[in-house]
């Protein structure tokens, strides 16, 4: 690999003794890593080793995993970079909590911060570029939460709706991706010797926003995979000089360094944050802060439900309730299906024909753009109602009382688009949840002996 000459030069001064390292550590083989789901029943129930695990991260190991394994498609590992795990991580997460992930795509934060709601409190996931936000929603859809909020906006539409309002943020800040040079050495080409400067103006500009969005008594969690104290050390003194926020301390692992004073007008404030190095740790480069808001905690939550907001809503609202033939059509897949009521009915809206669940205690998206408003949790057509795919993803095997297991091969051949003919047709015809391995992983419709195909046309793969 070879590096910019501003590069070699700024690190070499920066790190003294300690650069030839760092630079040979930009020159290893990346580090593997995934994680498993605890949403999942029997989530340790998969194919890949777990005698290597990652310290630091309870559901965390070491090892690569394939986007075509029965494991990875129905949610139950998420492949995950080791040193990047340690965002969530640091934010202590509890079921209950309102969170939001500013910067979220791929998902990896996301993925991981749901699994630790454990179904319970709200993350709103956002991605300001359209694309990204697709591919975000499809590895929270495979994770099986439900308790997500997809958007697709910048941080100043965002702050202008939802203010004071997150227990938590997450901003793993655009930046000039030093860290991750070895991983993806195209990052290499976008590098100038400005560009960090140039990032952590970007960087200031989302923190302005993000910090309308927290609660009073919130917490920040501030993560970059860069090496830059441009966008690292001194971003985190300018929260501090502009904020009323103080640096919580971050658990140091084996191999972790902390935050370097030197890089911020020697505050000494700065050994709380962490530094992940390549030469020192398993992983590529990050730097990860917590901040604490020391602003009195307010009771209501903030929000956007105001009552103009209210009363703008019940008349321009993109959502509507069900009607009763719709109602009628859900509650009797529900009955069909499950042995459980799946959600109360005061939290199921439509958007068109499409079925979500929504919680009447989450804030009013109406008017931002968003990928997934909610859970999405099926479709209405022609009188009929058909289940979305991530609702089999989101169930467990005692909340079903239609199930036909399916072996490996007939797996393989349901994922790639095909039909599955049943040797036992004696079964009743209507809709059934499939299992392979006890792994839940779509719905499919018995008619005359064969389990017609309902896998998403746009994640189809051939095994």
């Amino acid at each position: 690999m070879k590096f910019p000459v501003d590069f070699k030069e700024k690190y070499t001064n920066l790190l003294g003794e300690d650069a030839p390292a760092f630079f040979e550590g930009l020159q290893t083989e990346p580090v593997k890593a995934f994680r498993v789901n605890p949403l999942k029943e029997n989530y340790e129930n998969i194919d890949y080793a777990l005698d290597r695990p990652v310290p630091y991260v309870p559901t965390g190991f070491y090892g690569s995993v394939s986007g075509k394994s029965l494991d990875h498609q129905t949610g139950y590992v998420y492949s995950q970079e080791p040193s990047a795990m340690y965002v969530a991580e640091v934010g202590d997460i509890q079921p209950g909590e309102v969170i939001l992930d500013l910067c979220a795509a791929p998902g990896g934060k996301s993925t991981q911060i749901a699994t630790k709601l454990a179904g319970q409190g709200l993350l709103v996931s956002n991605e300001i570029n359209r694309k990204r936000a697709g591919i975000l929603a499809e590895n929270i859809e495979r994770i099986g939460a439900t308790n997500v909020v997809i958007l697709n906006e910048s941080p100043q539409a965002l702050a202008q709706k939802i203010t004071n309002y997150f227990d938590k943020i997450f901003v793993d800040a655009p930046c000039s991706g030093e860290g991750m040079f070895r991983k993806d050495p195209d990052a290499i080409k976008y590098w100038h010797k400005d560009y960090p400067a140039e990032c952590a103006a970007r960087q200031r500009e989302i923190l302005i926003e993000t910090m309308k969005m927290l609660k009073p008594g919130g917490q920040l969690i501030y993560s970059t995979c860069t090496f830059a104290p441009e966008e690292d050390e001194q971003i985190i003194e300018w929260l501090m000089e502009n904020y009323e926020l103080e640096l919580v301390p971050v658990k140091k692992y084996a191999g972790m360094d902390s935050g370097f004073p030197r890089f911020a007008a020697d505050n000494m404030e700065m050994v709380k944050a962490v530094r992940l190095f390549p030469h020192h740790f398993k992983g590529e480069g990050h730097f990860i802060a917590r901040l604490q808001d020391k602003r009195e905690p307010i009771s209501n939550g903030g929000g956007n439900d105001s009552k103009k907001n209210r009363k703008k809503k019940r008349v321009t609202s993109v959502f509507r309730n069900l009607s009763k033939e719709e109602e009628k059509l859900w509650k009797d897949f529900e009955k069909e299906v499950f042995n459980r009521q799946l959600f109360n009915a005061d939290s199921l809206r439509c958007w068109g024909d499409q079925l979500f669940y929504y919680s009447n205690k989450w804030p009013n998206i109406e008017e931002l753009k968003f990928v997934k408003p909610g859970f999405q949790v099926g479709v209405f057509k022609k009188k009929r109602f058909e289940p979305a795919y991530g609702l089999a993803l989101a169930i467990k095997s005692s909340d079903v009382l239609r199930i036909i297991d399916v072996t490996k091969t007939e797996w393989a051949e349901y994922v790639s688009g095909n039909i599955i003919s049943l040797v036992d047709t004696q079964l009743k015809k209507g809709w059934y949840v499939l299992r392979c391995d006890g792994k839940l992983f779509a719905f499919a419709k018995l008619v005359n002996g064969t389990l017609k195909n309902f896998f998403p046309k746009g994640l189809r793969f051939t095994v």
